[in-house]
């Protein structure tokens, strides 16, 4: 165990009586720091978990976690997809800040092997508390960029930004990595080629028609050169959907591809093995694990235990295993004797997707009494996510939250709990849970909330202090279909900007504190305050657009865009094809300090 560091224990006892916390806590809080356990599943819906409702999918380990420790119903994610999310869950800022978003309708980091992705001049938690001597983990998706200048170069990797140790996907779970019905990319990018090779073909044979019938002059070079490229178009449409599994599904260990293409049936396994080896081998000094669950995103890859074994499907057997992989990374720390030192948090990126349904079947996650989904601007179904602490001795059992929160403030609340200092050089948009979570506060210092969609201000949430209402304004909303299939349109998400969203004079105005499903808009003659809410949000957004300063933005088209000499490949391109699994040397930890 490391030594312990005398000025944070002074400076927990003193905050401790400040505010009151009772001994108990007071005397844990100043004994050591703790271990600080991360689990955020992939598109999980907040109304698929048992303790936030639901009655037909078995989630007990999650439940236990809130049984045992502090819920948050009020808690949401910075955006409604997982790049900008991620980012922002990481940074403690807004997505915007990092230029982590977009102006043109790409919503997350398209390819791994495209050179956008988290600044290096940007601070995660991990970076901190690795600094004050903690082992840092992440282990599972990353999706976050990879690579700025060369396949190798590794300059948005974990290991840039704070982890000493990577274990999983640089970028994330697709359809496209099963060649499922549900495509991401490949169905796109096939229709494309598929018009080119007939305009090609429809080219090459007007020609050859003039040619043969002395209506046209020349060589026949351009026949030639359009029947070699239509027939190239063909062979690339043909083995586009190889080509993108292998350039986006696969695993990597530090620096490392292990496995490229994924086998997935044993990706779980090989998850939960290096979860349980992480802990093993840090267990005498304070660690940070990050676990980035690769489940409930679509294709919703499932082992075979627990298939066919939910009432709702092939996202219901998907959901029930990630719980059964919580249990088993929970009874780890039991079996090395950690629970009561480490602090465990659960939560999810966003909310679930509408879009994920094919015919009769939704492989999508359920969001509960919220409205919209994945993807969906600022409405409360893409953005409320669970929000789960569990610390044996420090936080209080059962109790439950009902102040709004945000993944945001996690950043602040693990860096002071790991002796760390919340950077003073730049914005940090997260506030400190711990006095929330442990009582000895009885409101958020979360006083105005922005929704963004891309770099576009979507909507405003404002805790009334005075009164406890809870207000939510829209300037901008996706228009979708609350049925589901198609919710936009047939679009992969919902745009952020353009003629598939309606801009609201006046802005929609919700009461969430009495309408939090969004169900009935506001209008000066319902509700008396209309007014002045609209006024008191619009100040809040003009002091927080001069808080922003212009950064490059990190998925547009110039950052977004594949390109081949950032591809990364185990082999030689473009067959990259390796398998170091059963490898014991590529298995064993490397770079660890």
């Amino acid at each position: 165990m490391l030594p312990r560091d005398h000025s944070w224990s002074w400076l927990a006892v003193t905050v401790g009586m400040l505010l009151g916390v009772r001994p108990s806590a007071c005397r844990d809080l100043s004994g050591g720091r703790p271990n600080i356990l991360l689990l955020m599943a992939d598109d999980f819906g907040i109304g698929d978990i048992g303790c936030y409702g639901n009655k037909t999918i078995r989630t007990p380990n999650i439940d236990r976690l809130a049984e045992d420790g502090v819920m948050l119903t009020q808690h949401v994610a910075a955006a409604s997809v997982c790049t900008p999310s991620r980012a922002a869950f990481l940074t403690g800022r807004y997505p915007l800040r990092s230029g982590m978003v977009s102006s043109n309708g790409y919503r997350v980091v398209q390819w791994t092997g495209a050179s956008g992705g988290l600044p290096t001049n940007e601070t995660t938690f991990a970076k901190i508390l690795k600094d004050r001597g903690y082992a840092t983990g992440l282990i599972g998706k990353w999706h976050l960029g990879l690579n700025c200048d060369s396949s190798d170069d590794h300059c948005h990797h974990p290991i840039s930004h704070g982890f000493d140790h990577f274990y999983g996907m640089p970028f994330s779970m697709m359809g496209d990595c099963i060649h499922w019905e549900l495509s991401e990319k490949r169905a796109g990018m096939e229709y494309k080629l598929h018009v080119c090779f007939q305009i090609m073909v429809f080219a090459a044979l007007t020609l050859t028609a003039g040619k043969l019938t002395h209506l046209t002059s020349g060589s026949w070079t351009p026949v030639i050169w359009l029947t070699i490229a239509a027939i190239l178009l063909s062979v690339t449409s043909c083995f586009i959907g190889v080509l993108i599994v292998h350039a986006d599904c696969f695993l990597m260990r530090n620096h490392t591809i292990t496995e490229q293409p994924m086998h997935f049936q044993r990706t779980t396994p090989l998850v939960l093995k290096e979860v349980s080896s992480f802990v093993q081998r840090n267990k005498h000094r304070p660690f940070l694990l990050f676990v980035s669950f690769l489940h409930v995103h679509t294709p919703l890859i499932t082992t075979e235990m627990f298939r066919g074994k939910s009432v709702h499907g092939l996202y219901g057997d998907n959901t029930e295993e990630m719980d059964w992989m919580v249990g088993q990374i929970l009874d780890t720390l039991d079996m090395e004797g950690l629970t009561n030192s480490t602090l465990v948090y659960f939560t999810s990126d966003h909310g679930g997707s509408l879009e994920a349904q094919l015919r009769n079947n939704q492989y999508g996650g359920w969001n509960g009494i919220y409205k919209g989904g994945k993807g969906m601007g600022g409405w409360e179904g893409g953005i409320r996510v669970p929000g789960i602490f569990r610390w044996p001795g420090v936080l209080p059992a059962g109790r439950v939250i009902h102040e709004p929160t945000s993944l945001m403030d996690v950043f602040p609340t693990v860096v002071q709990l790991g002796g760390g200092e919340v950077p003073q050089d730049r914005v940090i948009d997260g506030r400190d849970l711990l006095p929330l979570l442990l009582g000895t506060a009885q409101q958020s210092d979360h006083e105005f909330l922005m929704h963004y969609c891309e770099n576009f201000l979507h909507a405003v949430r404002w805790h009334q202090r005075h009164g406890g209402r809870l207000w939510k304004v829209h300037y901008t909303t996706p228009v979708f279909h609350p049925e589901g299939a198609g919710a936009c349109y047939g679009r992969g998400v919902c745009p952020c900007s353009g003629d598939r969203v309606a801009h609201h004079d006046p802005p929609l105005l919700f009461d969430l504190s009495r309408d939090p499903s969004e169900a009935h808009a506001l209008t000066p003659d319902t509700e008396p305050l209309f007014h002045q809410v609209m006024d008191t949000v619009a100040r809040a957004v003009e002091e927080h657009r001069r808080t922003l300063s212009p950064v490059p933005l990190q998925l547009d088209t110039q950052g977004n865009t594949w390109k081949p000499w950032l591809q990364p490949c185990c082999g030689r391109f473009p067959l990259c094809w390796c398998d170091r699994e059963d490898d014991p040397e590529s298995l064993s930890p490397v770079g660890e300090s």
